[in-house]
């Protein structure tokens, strides 16, 4: 038996501070009492190279079965480590402050010689990855619980974590009932309702917050600028331009009831990104936001397949949402994909995206410009001209129909008169 064992089974339904469908761990040290204890979900998506040039992206999650070799606790220190398939591990490294502790950093190794997660992998080495995680000021004695989705990235990685509930320093062999939460679990406290005579006096003018309760009449409700439309683009090995995207973006983020939109802002976003041949990713950091853009293509057509959102609200709350089955902006191959219009996504039921001025192409750029493009149907007038000439000669043909029938009628009478 080793120094540290572990157990790690599926949840029971319905026990207090447990959570389904999790992969859940006690750690213990020396003496056999429980020093670590972990209850979470983990999803992974990882590019690796394959033959003919490309990449290729798989999505998997942590499984139930795991060891836990490597793990440690200590009085200003603790790692849990959790190890699974054919030479791959996931561990966190928890440090101590005083009366606080957090995750100081994340690594995950993975193994592309195990072809059951990564096939047709043209490497075998084993790629370790270090991460800096979000959880921070966990008070002692108490359990770090996140029920929101966490993502973490990385060039080549994203993990996303979420149902977390870990207690790192465990003392007297006993996990802590008590709860410490994260930022994006908290409720957010309603502003106090106003009257209209106060309201005007006092409450200042929010121009990137709307509350889902009626505005008072004397007061509109404000609104944000048509956003500046931002051009990026990412470079290939050669130097050449392998994706070029053109748009305005606007965000909408939906928090209980609070709702909020902010503007993407082009001169204050750093770009990266990278280019594949079947994926090509484009990632736009701002000082508000972070946006991971995922196009993937079938030799034909591209598609935006991936979106990868976080941010800071105004509240100071960490705001994360992904959606890895989207189907948007597909054109052909050697094409780009343009919608002039103002159009509106819905990512997630918390999640909206607002684009102006779209132009993308991630794929198949010649001569660093877009290529001839295929428009939305909203941008595309060669589809209303025919409607409206239809819709003009229906017209015609009942106003027709109309006369005839009367000038019917009216003969009609007069036969009956003679």
């Amino acid at each position: 038996m080793s120094r540290y064992t572990a157990f790690a089974w599926l949840l029971a339904f319905g026990i207090v501070f447990q959570l389904s469908h999790g992969v859940e761990v006690n750690v213990t040290d020396k003496e056999d009492m429980l020093c670590l204890y972990a209850n979470l979900n983990v999803s992974f998506s990882v590019s690796y190279e394959v033959a003919g040039d490309r990449n290729k992206t798989i999505e998997f999650t942590l499984p139930n079965e795991v060891t836990t070799d490597g793990s440690k606790c200590d009085t200003t220190s603790s790692t849990l480590k959790l190890n699974f398939g054919t030479g791959h591990s996931w561990s966190v490294n928890f440090v101590m402050n005083g009366k606080v502790y957090q995750a100081d950093s994340i690594t995950f190794s993975y193994n592309l010689s195990d072809s059951t997660h990564f096939p047709e992998s043209l490497s075998n080495e084993t790629v370790s990855v270090t991460m800096k995680p979000q959880i921070t000021n966990v008070g002692v004695d108490t359990c770090y619980s996140c029920k929101s989705k966490d993502m973490i990235q990385a060039d080549l990685v994203n993990m996303t974590l979420s149902d977390v509930l870990i207690q790192a320093f465990v003392s007297n062999g006993s996990k802590s009932e008590n709860i410490t939460s994260c930022s994006a679990d908290q409720p957010t406290t309603p502003a106090p309702p106003t009257t209209p005579a106060t309201s005007t006096a006092t409450a200042a003018p929010v121009t990137n917050f709307t509350s889902t309760a009626p505005p008072p009449t004397t007061t509109p409700t404000p609104t944000l600028p048509t956003p500046t439309t931002g051009k990026y683009s990412i470079k290939s090995d050669n130097s050449t331009f392998c994706l070029l995207a053109n748009f305005g973006l606007r965000i909408g983020i939906k928090q209980g009831e609070k709702y909020q939109e902010m503007n993407l802002e082009p001169n204050m976003t750093k770009v990266s990104g990278s280019c594949g041949v079947n994926s090509s990713e484009l990632q736009l950091v701002s000082n508000t936001m972070t946006i991971m853009f995922t196009f993937t293509n079938n030799t034909t057509k591209f598609q935006l397949h991936a979106l990868n959102f976080t941010a800071k609200t105004t509240s100071g709350v960490e705001f994360s949402e992904v959606n890895t089955n989207l189907s948007l902006w597909e054109a052909a191959i050697g094409s780009s994909y343009m919608c002039n219009k103002e159009q509106n996504y819905t990512i997630t039921n918390v999640l909206t995206l607002y684009t102006f001025n779209l132009q993308v192409q991630p794929f198949g750029v010649t001569k660093d410009v877009f290529s001839t493009a295929h428009e939305c149907s909203l941008d595309d007038t060669s589809i209303l001209i025919p409607i409206i000439v239809g819709a003009a000669l229906a017209g015609l043909i009942l106003i027709v129909v109309i006369a005839y029938v009367i000038g019917r009628r009216k003969t009609y009478v007069g036969y009956q008169t003679l």
